[in-house]
């Protein structure tokens, strides 16, 4: 809808506009003549200042003014679309326990509670919410070295309750079989060098924990989260700044309700 013009416009502001279009005026006698037309375009259209002000742009064609309300957004005007944020996650709750051996014993016994983090890798497993559970539940710990390691949050609606492994090269391959996923927004914070899964940070990810490297090899990592609602979680396993030794990885991990 197209908001109606004020009547209250002040002389004041009517003076601010003339002073605006007189300096781009001057500026752009002293500018080359190549860029006096990209001057004289800019010049004919002024941001708006508060809500309620008016914005007023003229056809280059027809002359025809447009008359639009402040209160829409200006990234809309320039064809900009804003891009939509996941909610921001609840702090997870994690905490150590020492009992190394018995962990290992337990879980060594287990099927499918033990692998193998090869040099350069990441392995995700991603953990859907179950609807008989409220918060979801990890524990994990290492031969020898430690791990990097991170939870998010993938708002994807759920189709299956399974637990599955995806195994990456490394954090910037990370995702590669989905298609037409979002650029990454913002860039790993410098000096940040344990931080991985940049894929992570896409817009449809939430993040609950970021990936740094966990003393696994001298206490048992453990952990949980309540749900935020529907989605699946991503518990990242990040080997990839690695470049000689393999890490073989104990995990458990259930839900609660």
């Amino acid at each position: 809808m197209v908001a109606p013009v004020r009547e209250d416009v002040t002389e004041d502001q009517l003076k601010a506009a003339g002073a605006i279009e007189a300096q781009a005026s001057v500026e752009q006698e002293l500018l080359p003549a190549d860029q006096a037309p990209v001057l004289s375009k800019m010049a004919k259209y002024h941001g708006p200042q508060r809500s309620g002000d008016i914005v007023m742009i003229q056809s280059e064609h027809t002359g025809a003014i447009d008359i639009l309300s402040a209160d829409l957004e200006s990234a809309d005007l320039l064809g900009d679309h804003r891009k939509v944020s996941p909610p921001l996650m609840a702090p997870p709750c994690i905490w150590t326990f020492a009992k190394m051996k018995e962990f290992k014993s337990k879980l060594g016994k287990e099927k499918n509670s033990r692998l193998v983090v090869k040099r350069g890798e990441v392995v995700t497993i991603r953990v859907p919410t179950h609807p008989e559970g409220k918060r979801v539940c990890w524990e994990f710990a290492t031969d020898d070295y430690d791990i990097g390691f991170g939870v998010y949050f993938d708002w994807t609606p759920v189709t299956s309750t399974d637990i599955t492994v995806q195994v990456s090269d490394s954090s910037e391959d990370e995702d590669d079989d989905e298609e037409e996923e979002e650029e990454i927004e913002d860039p790993v914070p410098a000096g940040d060098v344990e931080r991985g899964s940049r894929s992570s940070l896409r817009g449809r990810y939430g993040e609950v924990m970021p990936v740094y490297r966990r003393d696994s090899h001298r206490d048992v990592q453990a952990g949980s989260h309540d749900y935020p609602g529907e989605g699946i979680y991503l518990l990242k396993f990040d080997n990839s700044y690695s470049l000689l030794r393999n890490k073989t990885l104990y995990f458990h991990i259930y839900y609660t309700s």
